[in-house]
């Protein structure tokens, strides 16, 4: 069975990479929508600098902690048998379209540079309220004995904290993307929600999903700027299905509800900063995360969540994945339960809503890769690679400006079986092999 699905696995490969190098999107008069003349040319953020003072390095640290099992198992006992991913991706309800189908101002908000290679559009009932994507992780992230023989896309959304019903404010949720046939995506959504009351009930995760990872079991996301909460983690073999269709989320009178949702991804853990709130003196607010395998062990790597018109750089780091086999998809603690990052760096660059890192074969060092918003808060951003040596911006148009990335960006995450990246923007999902976007930044 494990082989079949091996095989399984490898044609849809060679599909993909068939769908990559024969059906690469025309959506070059897309990009004629945006006029570059509106492209101011920001300033060159220059290389890294590393960070290597116990001052800087200090401001990093976590401190994890861990849902009682006790509290989880009884949640999951009240609850019922846990769904699973599989289940999720056999009950999806809404399709992705091809970017062919969707709308010209969804095909606007593509990179204009580098050319994206596969793109779609949500279901119009998602994109025409007051939820934004902001973040995405895929199954190329993960061990093939944890995700199976499917090929899985998750992307975070945000409600709007201002706009909408009041119980939905600020709340995040997952669209579970199964992304089996890349001519046919189709999603369901899950909620986030956080063990209360010793698993007696749960809340919402009320918190700007803006970066997540998908590694081994857990699924790591960031939460709301300015508190010392840094992360959230959840186990995505505990996915439960809510049995009361109800406004309200959690124990209601005859089961469990969650805001009409079908299912819910109870936290496992978190991590604080040890120092206290974020702060532009203290702890870094995390934005963006990504999953660099390229590090032994796998690390975790962020960027700070800056204003994109402020003149505060940004610091980028990584933290080391836990190696002991019962401890699948946490940080590496230790004696204590602090996590100290392996790695970090300041960037002159604002506004980051991506991050990524990358070694090429044979290189002494890695590069960052970092998508970052425009100073208006509004239009297309940009794209940088950097190093500690030097900083390499994608640009385009007659005049060369460097606003050729995605309109409202959000994460990046790699893809090492197929070379892709995965990225949004604020209308549509999208892909372009690595080797073009570093075409696109020489």
């Amino acid at each position: 069975m494990k082989h079949r699905g091996r095989h399984r696995r490898r044609r849809r490969g060679a599909a993909l990479r068939a769908v990559l190098a024969g059906t690469a999107l025309a959506l070059t008069a897309a990009a004629t929508l945006i006029s570059t003349s509106q492209a101011g040319v920001a300033a060159d953020p220059g290389a890294l600098t590393p960070l290597t003072s116990p001052a800087d390095t200090g401001r990093l640290r976590l401190r994890e902690h861990l849902v009682p099992e006790g509290s989880l198992d009884r949640l999951a006992a009240a609850m019922g048998r846990p769904a699973g991913v599989d289940a999720v991706l056999r009950d999806t309800d809404r399709r992705l379209r091809e970017a062919d189908d969707c709308s010209a101002d969804d095909r606007a908000s593509l990179p204009v540079a580098p050319a994206v290679a596969r793109a779609y559009c949500w279901d119009p009932a998602d994109t025409a309220g007051d939820w934004r994507p902001a973040s995405v992780t895929t199954s190329g992230d993960v061990d093939d004995a944890v995700r199976g023989a499917h090929r899985v896309i998750l992307a975070g959304w945000t409600h709007s904290t201002t706009a909408g019903r009041p119980g939905e404010r600020g709340l995040a949720r997952v669209a579970f993307v199964n992304a089996d046939d890349p001519a046919h995506l189709s999603y369901r959504w899950v909620l986030p929600v956080v063990p209360v009351d010793g698993g007696r009930d749960y809340r919402g995760l009320a918190s700007g999903v803006s970066g997540m990872v998908w590694h081994k079991d857990k699924l790591l996301v960031t939460t709301t700027s300015g508190g010392a909460d840094a992360l959230y983690v959840y186990d995505l073999d505990r996915i439960q299905r809510t049995t009361v269709d109800a406004p309200a989320i959690g124990r209601v009178p005859g089961g469990w509800s969650a805001g009409g949702y079908h299912y819910v991804l109870p936290a496992v853990a978190s991590y604080r900063f040890a120092a206290g709130r974020c702060s532009a003196s203290g702890p870094p607010c995390p934005g963006a995360l990504a999953l660099d395998r390229g590090t032994a062990p796998g690390s975790l790597v962020a960027a700070e969540w800056t204003a994109p018109d402020g003149d505060r750089r940004a610091r980028l780091w990584r933290y080391a994945f836990d190696t002991d086999p019962a401890r699948p998809g946490l940080l590496a603690t230790d004696g204590a339960g602090g996590v100290d990052a392996v790695e970090a760096y300041r960037t002159r660059a604002a506004g980051i809503r991506g991050v990524l890192s990358y070694r090429e074969a044979g290189a002494d060092r890695p590069s960052w890769y970092v998508g970052r918003l425009p100073g208006t808060q509004d239009g297309h951003g940009g794209l940088w690679r950097q190093d500690t040596e030097r900083t390499r911006e994608a640009r385009c148009g007659a005049d060369a400006s460097d606003r050729c990335w995605a309109r409202d960006a959000g994460s990046l995450s790699y893809w090492p079986e197929t070379g892709e990246v995965w990225s949004l923007s604020d209308r549509m999902l999208f892909a372009l092999p690595l080797a073009g976007l570093d075409r696109s930044l020489d």
